[in-house]
């Protein structure tokens, strides 16, 4: 009775992290806004097809999870023309949704522009571009910017002035008063806050493949020590290549990385396998791999990019929340099995190499997919 158990939390966690897998990504939308001859001009980038489908981002981690996706999936098929003529329409019930203030006066956004790509591979998000003006009051000094929780994180960036605002707006929140004429940037130690739980959902939930990876790690050694020897090789690696990446410095298509990191996963599974114990070159193996997973991580901060002003801080923070994240997925697979199987002598045999297996075989499907479609 007790293997079974086992074996049934080893791969409802394997479950948890593969189903997914083939689900559409939810990303936070970027909006990059400046004042200019009496006008607020906000520009908008992000799925738009998301928001007509009237799908709550909040918190979600892939579009096919909800009611709409089937309605969000034939907005995608659609031609620029015809998509810009729908969302015109949706945009009437979204512009009351939209806050913006100028002290104690709200603003009307008026949408003046549409840029939509054309139907490329309709697997692949489509990320468009909204353009919206508002008429400030003769006296304005500041404003406020936000938006409905229901569609997602926003990354709100300052354009014009000096010391211009930057930050990440989540949940619905609405922005601090920003000054107009600049100065409203935020400090280093609040963008150091701000980017440690964009770092932590990046893992959690959203990075299935490095969660599948660090499960990939646990369930060969899940010993403290060698645990610890193969984590803190994969940190070294990938922080020294996340630095790198969103410095400018090294600069590889994803088109390479993404294969290559699910490559790194069936390597690891697969040795799993095979191994008895944790060779001594296991760690350098990490290592290795784990330069190529911060090129990932890269890939995410370069979506929305990172601070000017507040670069180290900013890089600081998500890597943090990145260690958190995987943290917390060992210690989530050690509470589920480690904890109670974890010394049995069938845990090898019945929950460590047919999870493994399992993972390698994940990682085959997603090298397939990444390198030919």
């Amino acid at each position: 009775m007790k293997v079974r158990v086992a074996w049934f939390l080893s791969s409802l966690m394997l479950l948890c992290a593969v189903l997914p897998a083939r689900a559409h990504e939810v990303f936070p939308s970027i909006a990059d806004f400046s004042v200019e001859d009496g006008y607020l001009t906000l520009i908008i980038e992000g799925n738009l097809e998301s928001f007509a489908a009237g799908i709550d981002l909040n918190g979600l981690t892939n579009t096919n999870d909800t009611p709409e996706a089937g309605s969000y999936d034939s907005l995608r098929a659609m031609n620029p023309e015809t998509f810009a003529a729908a969302f015109t329409l949706y945009y009437a019930q979204m512009s009351g949704q939209i806050t913006l203030r100028a002290g104690d006066v709200a603003l009307v956004p008026e949408l003046i522009a549409l840029s939509i790509p054309p139907v490329g591979d309709v697997e692949v998000l489509r990320s468009s571009i909204m353009t919206l003006r508002a008429a400030l009051p003769r006296n304005a000094t500041e404003v406020q910017i936000g938006w409905d929780a229901r569609y997602g994180a926003l990354v709100l960036r300052q354009h014009g002035p000096d010391a211009p605002y930057d930050g990440y707006l989540d949940n619905g929140a609405l922005s601090p008063p920003i000054p107009i004429g600049g100065g409203g940037q935020v400090g280093l130690w609040q963008t150091f806050a701000n980017y440690i739980p964009v770092g932590f959902d990046h893992i959690l939930p959203k990075g299935l493949d490095h969660i599948l990876f660090v499960l990939g790690l646990f369930f060969l050694a899940m010993g403290l020590r060698a645990l610890l020897w193969q984590i803190s090789a994969f940190t070294l690696a990938h922080t020294i290549t996340l630095a790198l990446a969103a410095g400018g410095i090294v600069q590889i298509p994803g088109s390479i990385v993404e294969p290559l990191i699910a490559a790194s996963i069936v390597y690891v599974a697969v040795e799993n396998i095979w191994a008895q114990g944790l060779s001594r070159w296991r760690p350098v193996v990490v290592f290795c791999f784990g330069l190529l997973h911060g090129l990932g991580f890269a890939s995410v901060l370069g979506e929305f990019g990172l601070p000017e002003g507040a670069f180290m801080p900013a890089l600081i923070g998500f890597n943090i929340g990145v260690e958190l994240g995987q943290l917390a997925v060992i210690c989530g697979a050690f509470a589920l099995v480690g904890y109670w199987f974890g010394k049995k002598p069938w845990y090898r045999r019945v929950i460590a190499v047919p999870a493994s297996a399992g993972i390698a075989v994940v990682g085959v499907f997603w090298v397939v997919q990444r390198v030919f479609f």
